[in-house]
C-alpha cells in the first residue's frame, strides 16, 4: 500500500485563509442570486405596468399630446407630442423645430429621448421647440406603411403652423426604421421637411460586404418572406414585433444568451437600475398589421426596391430619393452589425454616377462614420449624443445653407488656443469636407456576382411567397383566430422569460423576506478572492465559445447562401439571363428632371449681374475657399453676421438660396462672376466695406495658403475705389488662374 495513502497517515489541512476564501465566495453568491432574482422580478412587474398604459413608452421628458393620428381621415396608430422644457430651460421660438421619429421595429416608442442626453436633450439644450412621433402597441385595422406616412405628414404641418416664426422648416430625426419612412415622406412631400437626419437608417439593403453582417442573408436563407407572411397569418392578420427582436438578439448570442445577465448578476448591487430602464424599452413589444411587416420584408429587406424608385404611392407616384431637397445627414457606425455603413450609405451609389450628379440634383448628403459605437448607441449612447447629435443641432442652419454636393463630418476638439474659437459654439469643431463616390465605394460594397445572388433570392421570395398564398394560406387562415394568436404571442419566448419571473411564480412570492435579509446583511466578495476570479474566468469563456459559434454561424450561412444563390441553374430557373450584368434596379434618368435642370442653369446664368454687396461678398467667400474643399462653421457663423449686416428682413431660407445660387454660379461661369463682383460692391459702399473686412478677418485666420493667394489674386476687385476701373478689363491679371475653372464650368 502506498505510503501516502495509509491508514495511519493524517488528511493534509486545509489552510484556513481558504476556507474563509470559500466562505465569503458562497455568502455573496447566495445573497447575490437573491438579489439577482428580485431584479428580474422587478423587470417583470415594471413590464406589466408598462404593458398596461394607454400610451407606453420610455422618453425621459414631459410631453404633451398634440395630434392622434387615429383620428385622421386615414387612421394610424401613430401621436405627435410636443416636449415641455424644465422650467430652467425655454425655447427660442425664431429656430426650427425639431421632429424626433421613433424606430417601430418590434419595440415601444422614446429611444430618442431615452436619457437627459439624448436627441431631445440636445435639441432642447440648443434653444429649438421640440417634438416627438410616437406610436401605440397596437395598429389601427387596416393601416398601411403609406397611411403611416400620411400621418406624420400632418403632424409636420401642424408642427409648421404652430411655429410661423421659425427660420426653416422642421429639422427631422428619423432612427433606424423610422430612417426609412422619413425618406420615403420626404420624397414625396419635400416642402415640409428642413435638414433630415438619419440614424443607423438602412436604405440599400443588400450591401455589405463579405465576412461580416449576416443579417443581409436572412431573407434568402428562409426562402424568402413567405414566412412573414405564415407569422401575420398565425396572428390574425398582425405580426408581433417580438419575432424582430428575435432576430436582433440572435445576431450576439454571447450577449443575448450570457453576458448581458452575467453583467447583472456580477454587479447587481449597482447594475439594477441601468438594467431595468433598458429592459422597460428592450421588453416592450408591439404589433404590427400583417399587411405592414409584408410591405417592409418585400419592397425594402428583400426586394431593396427604394433605391430603384420601384415603390409607388397609391395614387401612382412614384417614390424616388432625388426628389428630397432637404439636406440629408447619415450618421452610422462601422461597428453596427444591423445597418453597417453600406446599408447606410450605398443608396448614394444606385442614384448617382459620381458628385456633379448630386450637385445638378441641388441635393445636400452628409455622412458621419463613428468608429466603435454599436446600433443602439447611436440613438442611447450619451457620449454620443453630447458630440455627434449635440454638434448636428448646434450647426442644423449651417447643414442647411450648405452647397450641393457629397461631405463627411469631421468633428475636432476645440481649441481655446485657437483665435476663432469665438466662432466656434460647441465643444467640437465641425468641418464638413468634400467627398467623391470613391470614399463611399472605398468602404466597401457588393461586387456584380454578389447582386446576382442577391437578385436571385428576391426572386425566389416571390415564388415562394405566390405558392404560399395559393396553396397554404386559405387552410391556415381558417384555423387562425384572436385567442389561438393571442395564445401563441403569449408563448413567445421573449414574453415567456418574464412570465417566469413575475409574482405568478409561486418559488418567488415567497422571496421577500429572504432579499431583504440578504440586502441588508450584505457581504459582497472581495475581487481577488480565488473563486471569484475562477468564475470570472468562465465567464470568458463561455462568452467566447458564444462568439466561436457565431462566428461559425454566420461563415456557414453566407457560404449557403453563395452556394445556393449563385448556382447558375438556380439563376437561369428564375428568369436570370447570363448576359445581364447589372441586375439590380437602378433609379433611370428622368428627361423631365433634366429639362428643369436646364431650365435652372439658363436662370442663374442670367441673373449672375443682379444683386448688391452680399451677393459679391458670399460668392468672393465661396471663390476664394473652394480649393480647401472644406466648409465649417467658422465661415458660416462668417456668413451668419453678414446676413446680419446686410440688414433684417432677410429669413433664414433666403440666405440659403442666396449661398446656393452663388455656389451655382461660380460652378457655371466662374469668370463673368468675378468680372462682376466690382459692379455688385458698388450698389452700397458702407455694407460692402463692413462685409469685405469680415471676409479678410476669416481668411485671413483660418484660410490654407491657397485659399490667402485667391483672396490677394481677388483684391483689386475688392477695392472700393477701382472696383469700377477694374470690373469690366479681361484681361486682368486676375483672370489668368481662371481659364481652366471657367472650361469646366461650362462643362457642367
Amino acid at each position: 500500500m502506498d505510503k501516502h495513502h495509509s491508514a495511519s497517515s493524517p488528511a493534509p489541512a486545509l489552510p484556513w485563509p481558504f476556507l474563509d476564501a470559500v466562505t465569503d465566495y458562497w455568502t455573496d453568491a447566495f445573497q447575490r442570486t437573491g438579489l439577482f432574482l428580485d431584479v428580474m422580478k422587478e423587470r417583470s412587474e415594471r413590464g406589466t405596468t408598462h404593458a398596461a398604459m394607454a400610451a407606453p413608452h420610455v422618453l425621459k421628458f414631459k410631453a404633451e399630446l398634440v395630434m392622434d393620428g387615429r383620428q385622421l381621415p386615414r387612421p394610424a396608430n401613430y401621436i405627435l407630442a410636443r416636449i415641455v422644457p424644465s422650467p430652467d430651460l425655454e425655447f427660442d421660438e425664431r429656430k426650427r423645430p425639431f421632429v424626433v421619429v421613433d424606430p417601430r421595429a418590434g419595440h415601444g416608442p422614446g429611444i430618442g429621448g431615452f436619457k437627459a442626453d439624448s436627441e431631445i436633450g440636445v435639441a432642447i439644450k440648443a434653444g429649438h421647440p421640440c417634438y416627438f412621433i410616437g406610436f401605440l402597441p397596437e395598429p389601427v385595422a387596416g393601416q398601411t406603411i403609406e397611411d403611416i406616412a400620411l400621418a406624420e405628414a400632418a403632424f409636420l404641418e401642424r408642427v409648421i403652423s404652430l411655429h410661423p416664426e421659425a427660420e426653416g422648416k422642421p429639422a427631422v430625426i428619423g432612427n433606424c426604421q423610422a430612417g426609412w419612412a422619413v425618406m420615403m415622406l420626404a420624397a414625396m412631400r419635400p416642402e415640409l421637411f428642413g435638414p433630415i437626419i438619419i440614424a443607423g437608417s438602412p436604405l440599400s439593403y443588400w450591401a455589405g460586404v463579405h465576412g461580416k453582417y449576416p443579417m443581409r442573408y436572412t431573407g434568402g436563407l428562409l426562402g424568402g418572406t413567405w414566412l412573414t407572411a405564415l407569422v401575420g397569418d398565425l396572428g390574425n392578420g398582425k405580426f408581433d414585433g417580438a419575432w424582430l427582436v428575435t432576430n436582433f438578439e440572435n445576431l450576439n448570442p454571447s450577449n443575448t444568451y450570457w453576458t448581458k445577465t452575467y453583467n447583472l448578476y456580477s454587479k447587481v448591487d449597482t447594475e439594477g437600475p441601468r438594467y431595468l430602464e433598458f429592459e422597460e424599452w428592450w421588453g416592450g413589444h408591439v404589433l404590427l398589421n400583417a399587411e405592414e411587416m409584408q410591405f417592409i420584408a418585400d419592397e425594402l429587406f428583400v426586394g431593396n426596391k427604394l433605391v430603384s424608385g420601384n415603390i409607388e404611392a397609391s395614387d401612382g407616384t412614384r417614390i424616388d430619393l432625388r426628389n428630397i431637397r432637404s439636406p440629408i445627414v447619415v450618421f452610422c457606425s462601422k461597428a453596427d452589425n444591423i445597418t453597417p455603413p453600406q446599408q447606410a450609405l450605398d443608396w448614394i451609389l444606385d442614384l448617382y454616377k459620381n458628385v456633379d450628379e448630386i450637385r445638378a440634383n441641388g441635393q445636400t448628403i452628409v455622412y458621419a462614420l463613428h468608429d466603435t459605437i454599436g446600433h443602439l448607441g447611436i440613438f442611447v449612447s450619451a457620449s454620443v449624443a453630447k458630440k455627434e447629435h449635440d454638434e448636428f443641432a448646434s450647426n442644423i442652419d449651417l447643414i442647411d445653407v450648405l452647397p450641393p454636393g457629397l461631405y463627411e463630418a469631421v468633428l475636432t476638439p476645440k481649441s481655446e488656443a485657437d483665435p476663432t474659437s469665438d466662432l466656434v459654439y460647441g465643444d467640437y469643431l465641425v468641418r464638413f469636407v468634400t467627398r467623391s463616390l470613391d470614399d463611399i465605394r472605398a468602404l466597401g460594397s457588393n461586387s456584380e456576382e454578389d447582386e446576382r445572388c442577391f437578385a436571385t433570392a428576391a426572386r425566389v421570395s416571390e415564388i415562394n411567397l405566390g405558392l404560399y398564398r395559393t396553396f397554404m394560406r386559405p387552410w391556415i387562415r381558417s384555423l387562425a383566430n384572436d385567442s389561438m394568436s393571442t395564445w401563441i404571442r403569449d408563448l413567445h419566448p421573449l414574453r415567456l422569460q418574464y412570465e417566469m419571473f413575475s409574482t405568478k411564480n409561486p418559488f418567488l412570492q415567497s422571496m421577500d423576506a429572504f432579499v431583504d435579509n440578504a440586502r441588508n446583511g450584505r457581504r459582497i466578495v472581495p475581487a481577488d478572492n480565488p473563486m471569484w476570479r475562477a468564475q470570472e474566468q468562465l465567464s470568458e469563456h463561455i462568452a467566447k465559445s458564444l462568439d466561436t459559434y457565431r462566428e461559425w454561424r454566420d461563415a456557414m450561412s453566407e457560404a449557403t447562401f453563395y452556394a445556393v444563390y449563385g448556382s447558375p441553374v438556380l439563376q437561369a430557373l428564375v428568369g436570370l439571363k447570363a448576359s445581364d450584368r447589372n441586375v439590380r434596379a437602378q433609379s433611370g434618368s428622368d428627361s423631365a428632371r433634366r429639362a428643369l435642370v436646364n431650365q435652372r442653369i439658363e436662370e442663374l446664368k442670367r441673373s449672375i449681374a443682379d444683386g448688391g454687396p452680399r451677393e459679391a461678398v458670399t460668392r468672393a467667400l465661396l471663390y476664394v475657399r473652394m480649393p480647401e474643399g472644406t466648409v465649417d462653421e467658422r465661415g458660416f457663423n462668417l456668413l451668419r453676421r453678414i446676413r446680419e449686416d446686410a440688414g433684417s428682413g432677410m429669413s433664414l431660407s433666403d440666405f440659403k438660396k442666396l449661398v446656393r445660387e452663388q455656389y451655382f454660379m461660380l460652378q457655371l461661369d466662374q469668370r463673368k462672376c468675378l468680372d462682376t463682383i466690382p459692379q455688385l460692391l458698388a450698389t452700397d459702399p458702407d455694407l460692402a466695406a463692413t462685409l469685405i473686412d469680415r471676409l479678410r478677418r476669416v481668411v485671413n485666420v483660418i484660410g490654407q495658403a491657397e485659399t490667402r493667394k485667391r483672396l490677394a489674386e481677388i483684391e483689386p476687385l475688392l477695392r472700393l475705389d477701382k472696383a469700377r476701373s477694374n470690373g469690366d478689363d479681361p484681361h486682368h491679371p486676375r483672370y489668368a488662374h481662371t481659364s481652366k475653372s471657367q472650361a469646366q464650368g461650362h462643362k457642367h
